[in-house]
């Protein structure tokens, strides 16, 4: 997709919370719909948005009826199951891609991208055991914050 969405346009949006919410209403102030997919019922981004649909990000049925329905695809948050974008770029555009998404779903994986980008990133290193967390509070030193690399 290399086109500028037009006026009227609808743009789908996975996931139904508070930057689902944010981003209906910037898409509105364009002059473009929003559409909203996620698994709750009566989502906040559904307040603001012309349409949502609910369903799991597994089913493949109700993605592809989503898809038909909108001109492209965006998510709201980096928890959104590859899968659904794998279900959806044969359909719809999505952006950002497949790519982008699996890069943000891994914070070292995100980081280790950043850099070879150019972007700076405060010092990171991975801890699987309590030999990688010693080897990295030697080298990073303390205090340090510790994150899950996926989901939290």
């Amino acid at each position: 997709m290399s086109e500028v969405l037009g006026p009227g346009s609808t743009v789908g949006i996975l996931g139904g919370g508070q930057l689902g919410r944010m981003l209906a209403i910037a898409a509105a102030q364009l002059g473009l719909h929003a559409h909203i997919y996620c698994p709750e019922d009566n989502p906040p981004a559904g307040e603001v948005s012309a349409k949502t649909s609910q369903g799991t990000y597994d089913d493949a049925a109700k993605l592809a009826a989503f898809a038909a329905e909108v001109d492209v695809v965006t998510y709201e948050f980096e928890n959104v199951p590859a899968s659904a974008v794998d279900a959806l770029e044969p359909l719809v555009p999505v952006r950002p891609g497949r790519a982008a998404l699996a890069a943000a779903q891994d914070r070292i994986v995100e980081k280790n991208f950043l850099n070879v980008a150019g972007a700076p990133t405060v010092p990171y290193a991975a801890v699987d055991d309590a030999a990688s967390l010693a080897k990295a509070l030697e080298e990073i030193g303390a205090p340090s914050i510790i994150k899950t690399r996926r989901f939290g």
